[in-house]
């Protein structure tokens, strides 16, 4: 396991801050918001997810050219690239299942949480069941894809 300086988990903790902040004041940690915007009804979310990438992109484009090095890990910037398959497909209608009924996101669910809406951590506790069981299954997949077979 990789240790870190503190100032790293610092980091950590005032970017998800600065995130969380983000949400609630542009209201994206409302539910009936982001149901809106998934009706078609209210499109602000697009222009917050879409200055929201502006921003990312620009930063990390330009960071990886300065620097060469994320600045807290030391780690290479490098394209993490992920092969298209049935578990992205299988993930993706999940999530996107679980974002349509409870009307929120993962990230901004915890910004829910944060401007009062205590009934969404009935959403927050799914999605850690459905962490552990994701996990679970995969792990018993493995056991089984790894453990050879009398015929060998």
């Amino acid at each position: 396991m990789t240790r870190h300086k503190p100032s790293f988990y610092l980091t950590i903790l005032v970017g998800g801050l600065i995130f969380g902040f983000g949400l609630a004041y542009s209201h994206m940690a409302r539910p009936e918001v982001v149901l809106n915007f998934l009706q078609f009804e209210d499109l602000g979310l697009l222009f917050v997810m879409g200055g929201a990438s502006v921003v990312s992109g620009l930063a990390i484009m330009t960071a990886s050219r300065l620097h060469g090095r994320a600045p807290l890990t030391g780690d290479e910037y490098v394209r993490r690239l992920k092969s298209f398959d049935r578990n992205v497909v299988a993930g993706g209608v999940i999530f996107g299942a679980g974002w349509g009924i409870s009307g929120i996101c993962p990230g901004a669910a915890y910004a829910s949480v944060g401007i009062g809406n205590f009934p969404i951590l009935w959403a927050i506790g799914g999605m850690f069941l459905g962490a552990y069981v994701q996990g679970r299954v995969r792990a018993r997949m493995a056991e089984t894809s790894s453990n050879p077979t009398a015929a060998d």
